[in-house]
C-alpha cells in the first residue's frame, strides 16, 4: 500500500516527521563534509528551539484560533528555570550532560506549563485582542521580573534575593542568575541531536491533540464557539488545554535555546521575540505544523544566510516576507494551487479505483 492510499491525516503526518528526519540526516551528513560554514552550524540549535516555538504557538493561534503575543515570557520561564536545575544537578555531582539537558528540559517545561495554566485560568475566559493584550502584558511582567532576580547555589543550598547578588549570602557557591545580566556561566550542553529530539516530541504532542477527541472539541471552539457550547463543549476549559500545553513546550524550547549559550540574558525575551514566533506561524499557515517547521527553519536561516551582503540583507529579508505573505493571495497563485490539488486529488483515486475494477474482475 502506497502513501497515496492512506488517509489524508495520516499521510500529512508521515510527511512531517519525514520533513524533521530528512533535514537531519541531511544537514549531519553536509555537516560531516564541510559544506556548512561555522556562522550557519552555530544557528543549527537555536533553528530547532524556534522550530518547536512555532509549532507549540500554533497549537494556540492556529488550532485554538487565540491570538497570543506573550510565548516569549513562557519561553522564558522554561530558559531560566533549567539553567537553575542543571546548575543545581552539577553541583550535586551530575556529570551526564545528556541527563542534566533530560532534566532541565522537564523542570523547565513543567514550570512554564504551571505559569501557563495559571494565567491562562482568568486570560483564557477573554478573546480577541483583549487576550493578546494581555498576553503581551504578561510576557512583558515576567521579563522585568527576571531582572529582579538573584539566585544562586552552594554546599547550603539555593540561596534567592531580589536586592543584589551579594545579598545572596552564600559561601563559595556560585551565582546562577545575576539580575539583569542575566544566567552567567551556562554549560552549553544543547546539540543538534537533542534539538531534532525536542522538535519531534513537540511535533508528536501536537498532532497526537489535534487529531484526538480533546482535539476536535478545541477546533470546534474555534470554529464556531456559539455552536460548540450549545453541545456541551467547556470553551473555557478546552481552551485553557490548548494553552497550557503550548507553554510547557515553549518551556522546554527555552531550555535548549538556553543551554545553546553560555549567557542569556532577560531582554532577550521581549515583545520582539513573541511577535517573530507569531511571524512564523503566519507565514507556515494556521494550523499546519509542517508549514510551520518549514518557516522557521528558512527565517531563521536566512539572515546568515544573507550576511555576505550585509548592508542590504535586512532589507531583503523584510522584501522576503511580504512576498511571503502577498504572494499566496494572488489569484494567479490560487488557481496553480488549485490545479495542483486536483490534479493530487485525481492521482490519489486512481490506485483505489483500479484495485477496486480488479476484485471486480476477479
Amino acid at each position: 500500500m502506497g502513501i497515496k492510499a492512506l488517509k489524508p491525516q495520516t499521510r500529512s503526518t508521515i510527511i512531517t516527521y519525514a520533513i524533521v528526519i530528512v533535514a537531519f540526516f541531511a544537514v549531519t551528513v553536509l555537516d560531516g563534509m564541510g559544506f556548512i560554514s561555522n556562522s550557519l552550524s552555530g544557528q543549527l540549535v537555536p533553528i530547532c528551539a524556534y522550530v518547536s516555538l512555532a509549532v507549540s504557538l500554533n497549537l494556540v493561534v492556529g488550532v485554538s484560533g487565540e491570538l497570543s503575543l506573550g510565548h516569549a515570557g513562557f519561553m522564558s520561564v522554561g530558559a531560566f528555570t533549567g539553567v537553575v536545575a542543571a546548575g543545581c544537578l552539577t553541583r550535586m555531582g551530575v556529570e551526564s550532560e545528556i541527563l542534566l539537558f533530560v532534566a532541565a528540559a522537564v523542570i523547565g517545561a513543567v514550570a512554564a506549563g504551571i505559569i501557563g495554566f495559571l494565567v491562562g485560568i482568568p486570560v483564557m475566559r477573554l478573546r480577541g485582542d483583549y487576550l493578546a493584550i494581555v498576553t503581551l502584558a504578561f510576557g512583558e511582567i515576567i521579563k522585568n521580573l527576571l531582572n529582579n532576580f538573584y539566585i544562586g547555589v552552594d554546599d547550603a543550598g539555593l540561596h534567592f534575593s531580589m536586592t543584589d547578588s551579594s545579598s545572596l549570602g552564600m559561601t563559595q557557591g556560585t551565582i546562577l542568575i545575576n539580575g539583569p545580566k542575566g544566567a552567567v556561566g551556562i554549560d552549553k550542553i544543547s546539540t543538534f541531536a537533542l534539538g531534532i529530539l525536542l522538535v519531534l516530541i513537540t511535533v508528536a504532542v501536537v498532532l497526537n491533540l489535534m487529531h484526538s477527541r480533546d482535539g476536535r472539541a478545541i477546533m470546534a471552539v474555534r470554529d464556531n464557539r456559539i455552536a460548540a457550547e450549545s453541545v456541551g463543549i467547556n470553551v473555557t476549559k478546552y481552551r485553557l488545554m490548548a494553552f497550557t500545553v503550548a507553554s510547557a513546550l515553549a518551556g522546554a524550547a527555552g531550555v535548549l535555546y538556553a543551554m545553546n549559550y553560555s549567557t542569556i540574558t532577560p531582554s532577550q525575551f521581549d515583545f520582539n521575540q513573541s511577535i517573530l514566533i507569531l511571524v512564523y506561524v503566519v507565514l507556515g499557515g494556521m494550523g499546519n505544523i509542517s508549514g510551520s517547521i518549514i518557516s522557521a527553519a528558512f527565517l531563521t536561516v536566512l539572515p546568515e544566510v544573507l550576511r555576505p551582503i550585509n548592508n542590504y540583507r535586512m532589507l531583503i529579508y523584510a522584501v522576503v516576507l511580504i512576498l511571503v505573505m502577498v504572494v499566496p493571495n494572488t489569484k494567479l497563485y490560487q488557481r496553480a494551487a488549485e490545479a495542483l490539488r486536483s490534479k493530487l486529488h485525481r492521482e490519489s483515486k486512481t490506485p483505489a479505483a483500479a484495485t477496486e475494477g480488479g476484485e471486480g474482475n476477479e
